[in-house]
């Protein structure tokens, strides 16, 4: 990881007093390269506490946990109209504060929440996260609500740095966090794959209404957790899996979506082999691999139980091979042949391009929270949410979390794509199937 030092390194590197310049990661740079205003990359986060807490208190533990994870205080560095490479600049401080406290007042979350998804943190001042602490007069407690331009940081980082803000805060070290575990390498099942060629199917529009606004909205809900009978081959993310295609297909099947029938279903899924302590990683840190599912596999009336199995083999030989972020064709497009400029324009026009042959959704698992989230007098977090970008050509994505045995799931979409009684009925139908892969109703 690099660091904050404001020195030459060893044969050469950036002149003294200089900040410390990071070259854009693949992700990044691809990132980077699709921006828009129209649907901003942001990841959002909303961690719920019982009390609320002390402003002082807080800011500090901000800005002394992004001081134990320098990598977060970055910002895009300028470049010339040839440079061949985007660039970050590690601050020894943060340019602005990141943290504040919207007046406590009727409405404050939903109005929190729509600026997560309407207002993407600048790249240009560090850190590239913004964090806002919600009351309302009639809500006991308060919110901790993220916004994280997703150019530079994901959910799982800046959980991370949540936690340590948390154990600042309360001056309670938290116990070491296990490292996800990872699966031996095994084949790829042969069910797992569909031809090359295959467009895969859309999710079907609904009314988003007469003049849909730009951008993403949101809606969140909290579900019981499927059981599952003890031994089970399959794990809870294989039960989200199966609800998420099983939704997606139902939907589509209702919206006389041509091809529904017919076409397949690819739903990407991040994994993440970071390790969850005090080292982690911070950055764009998963890899994106795609679980496939024919069509017949999701026709009405199928065997809930035997899917199950069948996803559990294909997400298990996917999590344990190994494979590039963004795939192998994604670091040829960073490759500094080229100044930024045309390789941004290569890169816009080739995700046009590969529009309809684009995975159907997103399933973003967090799994439980690795952390106690535990900010002292304020106490342990209740619920945490995470939503992840909903950009067409997608247009939908589902994230998942748990927090006290209780799964919080957050439904995102492009509202010129759907509307909100198109999500109401999306969550329905999550439920609903969701529950069928429940162990009493196998």
């Amino acid at each position: 990881m690099a660091t904050t030092q404001h020195q030459r390194a060893p044969g050469g590197g950036q002149p003294p007093g200089e900040p410390v310049r990071v070259p854009f990661p693949v992700v990044d740079e691809v990132a980077r390269h699709c921006a828009q205003d129209a649907e901003p990359s942001t990841v959002h986060i909303e961690i719920h506490l019982p009390g609320r807490v002390d402003e002082e208190r807080l800011r500090s533990a901000f800005a002394a946990a992004l001081a134990r994870h320098p990598r977060a205080l970055m910002r895009e560095r300028p470049r010339g109209p040839l440079a061949r490479r985007y660039e970050w600049e590690l601050t020894e401080a943060p340019d602005t504060d990141p943290v504040s406290f919207p007046p406590c007042a009727p409405g404050a979350l939903e109005r929190a929440r729509a600026g997560a998804l309407d207002r993407a943190p600048a790249l240009t001042a560090s850190p590239p996260l913004r964090l806002d602490v919600v009351r309302e007069p009639d809500r006991e407690g308060c919110v901790l609500l993220f916004t994280v331009h997703h150019t530079a940081l994901d959910g799982p980082a800046c959980l991370r740095l949540a936690a340590t803000a948390a154990e600042i805060y309360s001056d309670s070290p938290a116990p070491p966090s296990p490292a996800p575990a990872r699966p031996d390498a095994a084949p790829l099942p042969r069910q797992a794959r569909t031809p090359a060629l295959a467009r895969p199917a859309q999710v079907a529009p609904g009314s988003p209404g007469p003049a849909p606004v730009p951008g993403n909205a949101m809606l969140l809900a909290e579900l019981p957790v499927p059981r599952r009978e003890s031994g089970a081959p399959y794990t809870v993310n294989d039960q989200l899996m199966v609800a998420t295609a099983l939704t997606v297909a139902g939907w589509n099947r209702a919206q006389g979506a041509p091809g529904a029938d017919r076409r397949p279903l690819r739903i990407t899924m991040p994994v993440d082999d970071r390790t969850r302590g005090p080292e982690m990683p911070i950055g764009n840190g998963t890899r994106l691999v795609e679980v496939g599912f024919t069509a017949a596999e999701l026709a009405p009336g199928t065997d809930v139980a035997a899917l199950l199995r069948a996803t559990a083999e294909r997400t298990r030989a996917l999590k344990a091979q190994p494979r590039p972020q963004l795939g192998h064709g994604a670091g040829l497009l960073t490759v500094p042949l080229l100044p930024v400029a045309a390789r941004a324009a290569l890169t816009r026009g080739l995700r046009v391009a590969a529009g309809p042959w684009t995975s159907t959704t997103l399933l973003s698992n967090i799994g439980r929270i690795p952390y106690p989230l535990d900010f002292g007098d304020a106490g342990r977090a209740t619920a945490v949410w995470f939503s992840a970008p909903a950009r067409m050509p997608r247009g939908l994505t589902f994230t998942t979390a748990s927090t006290g045995g209780r799964l919080h799931l957050a439904l995102r979409w492009s509202r010129t794509l759907l509307g909100e009684s198109d999500g109401a009925r999306l969550l329905d139908l999550f439920t609903r199937h969701l529950a069928a892969t429940s162990s009493e109703a196998i």
